[in-house]
């Protein structure tokens, strides 16, 4: 008879064998490494543009539902504001400018009589947008303008003061309030 040993098992030999590729899965997979990064874009794209895309739809829903029920006299002071703007079509003759800014001025205005709390919030936050980009202009216009503090005036004069201004100390301001006098 044939005995079996408790302790040892049968050798198997085995031996991986990697399958080759066809060149249709290669193909395949180029296709997939080269995308890869775009779907990844795409992918981003979709996470941070959903939560606004379901804000607008919920705002639109909230939109009809105000519309199928309006407060009173709703319509009428629509009808008011948009006859203000067409009014503003009407006088905008000529240029572009003016087809821009009367209708909007003029709906802004027969929006401002019958809310007259919301038109001063708005005046109120636009005045100050207003304010710090004509400051941040300012500023950008007088950089451009300023002399340049290098240029140097020729002749004898500019020599002289360089000479005298030598030999007078300078004062340097620190940062912590100090003065320190340097020659």
């Amino acid at each position: 008879m044939f005995k079996l040993s408790l302790y040892s098992c049968p050798t198997h030999e085995s031996k991986y064998v990697e399958e080759t590729h066809t060149q249709l899965e290669e193909g395949i997979s180029y296709l997939r490494h080269s995308v890869a990064p775009y779907t990844a874009w795409c992918q981003d794209l979709y996470v941070n543009a959903m939560p606004k895309v379901e804000r607008t739809v919920e705002r639109g829903r909230e939109s009809c539902e105000f519309l199928k029920n309006p407060p009173p006299g709703f319509y009428p002071r629509l009808g008011v504001i948009g006859f203000a703007g067409i009014v503003g079509l009407f006088l905008s003759r000529g240029s572009k400018l003016k087809r821009l800014v009367y209708p909007v001025g003029f709906m802004g205005i027969g929006a401002s009589l019958y809310y007259p709390q919301q038109a001063v919030a708005i005046a109120k936050i636009t005045g100050s947008r207003l304010y710090d980009w004509s400051l941040q202009g300012y500023v950008a216009v007088e950089s451009l303008w300023k002399d340049n503090p290098k240029k140097k005036k020729s002749g004898k004069k500019a020599s002289d003061k360089s000479e005298a201004s030598n030999d007078m100390p300078v004062e340097v301001h620190v940062n912590s309030g100090e003065e320190r006098t340097m020659k």
